[in-house]
């Protein structure tokens, strides 16, 4: 066999044993479980901690999908893949740089986001993959950070990008990332899935305009888990934005549609309009 067909039934193997997380609601109720296929197995307890099913199942069309987790904090990152750094003629950074977006930004997958009224600018979309933590994480090793990752989903780090300079005195990176609904993710978190080989795309209205691998990365996923456990304790729920690469755009039609795919953990699709 040759070596890429083995790569890809290794891959193809990693994604079979993953288990796929989801929070929705139902009749006015929140709830949480994992999906196969179009059915979802009902969990009671703590996702993070000894969930256990209920032995219910209902139909997957039968709820409303909530973002996966409720995270304390959400943190963006910065200059994290060699191909937009060289593109932008910047170095690979020596510490991950990133940022922090509102929890309150975040929007549910499937949602329609509007263009906040405060700012008539140029909105951008960057796919990205997310890490999901699941245990308390404090100064730890690459070696022991995966025994903290809870699982892996997709993400639309939107951006309100003419902000981010608008002031020469000061980058307004938070207010940029942070308007009301500029923080989807989604549909779920992969747990037990290896990000390895995955390759993250963006279609905006129906054309790819992004497909990069994450071995690309500056600071693949368990040495960034690592780096940031240094700086801040991370909580079951947080999410980490692993930051995008080349193809970012301006989603420019009065009604956009933007789908973030990542094999292995689903589509994250959502409408944004002027």
């Amino acid at each position: 066999m040759a070596s890429s067909a083995i790569q890809q039934r290794v891959q193809q193997d990693r994604q079979d044993a993953a288990t796929f997380w989801i929070r929705f609601s139902r009749d006015g109720v929140e709830g949480f479980g994992t999906v196969a296929g179009e059915t979802v197995a009902v969990h009671a307890g703590d996702m993070f901690a000894g969930a256990e099913p209920t032995g219910e199942t209902v139909p997957l069309g039968e709820v409303t999908l909530l973002a996966p987790t409720a995270p304390s904090k959400i943190i963006a990152l910065w200059n994290n893949f060699h191909a937009l750094a060289a593109k932008m003629s910047m170095p690979a950074p020596v510490d991950p740089l990133y940022l922090m977006k509102a929890p309150s930004c975040l929007a549910a997958p499937g949602a329609t986001i509007p263009r906040p009224p405060s700012y008539a600018g140029r909105v951008v979309y960057e796919g990205e993959l997310g890490i999901v933590i699941g245990r308390n994480c404090s100064g730890v090793t690459p070696e022991a950070a995966g025994d903290f990752i809870f699982g892996y989903t997709c993400v639309n780090d939107i951006t309100a990008a003419d902000l981010i300079a608008a002031d020469p005195t000061f980058a307004q990176w938070v207010r940029a990332k942070s308007f009301d609904g500029f923080g989807p993710f989604g549909p779920v978190v992969a747990s037990g899935l290896d990000p390895a080989g995955l390759t993250i795309r963006t279609v905006l209205n129906g054309q790819e305009r992004q497909n990069y691998p994450v071995a690309d990365m500056i600071f693949q996923p368990h040495e960034l888990v690592s780096r940031l456990s240094h700086d801040m304790t991370l909580l079951p729920g947080d999410l980490i934005c692993c930051g995008t690469s080349l193809g970012v755009g301006t989603m420019k039609d009065p009604v956009n549609t933007v789908e973030v795919t990542i094999d292995g953990i689903g589509t994250l699709t959502n409408g944004f309009v002027q």
